[in-house]
């Protein structure tokens, strides 16, 4: 499965819920989740932490889709040409992007 069509699976399933939900609830589940995750890469299973990769990104597909954003869209904009700082296929950047 690729990013647009998970992107699509997840409205698909959720997209009443999410909207009603709103951004800023929406949000505070997504961090929640990071939260998971950070537990998961301390002192979980790959199993836990494969999960918990998911769950983080399910989350963050999903306030996309409320913002109507395609994360694809906005990945090949921001990263398609190569790093945003130096433009560069491989960076060769001092500092973080």
């Amino acid at each position: 499965m690729n990013i647009e069509d998970f992107q699509a699976l997840i409205d698909k399933m959720y997209s009443d819920k999410d909207r009603e939900r709103g951004s800023a609830a929406t949000f505070l589940w997504l961090s929640e989740e990071i939260g998971e995750l950070a537990s998961a890469l301390r002192e979980g299973t790959k199993e836990e932490l494969s999960a918990e990769f998911a769950d983080v990104f399910a989350w963050l597909v999903t306030l996309a889709n409320i913002e109507d954003v395609n994360i694809t869209d906005a990945l090949r904009a921001k990263y398609g040409s190569g790093c945003p700082g130096c433009e560069k296929m491989v960076c060769t950047c001092n500092t973080k992007p």
